[in-house]
């Protein structure tokens, strides 16, 4: 038996404009996956997380830890140790 894990999204409502094109790839792949239109997004960005250059900028910011932790990634860069 598998159990059905929580989605746990602490979701805010944004203000973006996206083409109508993205609009219809997000609308007509959530009819397809049978996920809303937002958990499809929400998932494709979080991809943006496999950029590797990405996470070396971020590792290369001052004071990065806030950002680190408010993106949950601390497990993909190495933080720097003062001292």
């Amino acid at each position: 038996m598998k159990f059905i894990k929580p989605k746990n999204t602490n979701a805010d409502k944004v203000d973006w404009l996206i083409s109508e094109r993205t609009q219809a790839i997000v609308k007509y792949y959530a009819e397809y996956t049978e996920y809303s239109e937002s958990e499809v997004a929400d998932k494709f960005l979080q991809n943006i997380l496999d950029d590797k250059d990405f996470i070396k900028w971020i590792e290369q910011k001052r004071n990065n830890k806030r950002l680190i932790k408010q993106m949950e990634i601390e497990d993909m860069v190495k933080v720097k140790s003062i001292g």
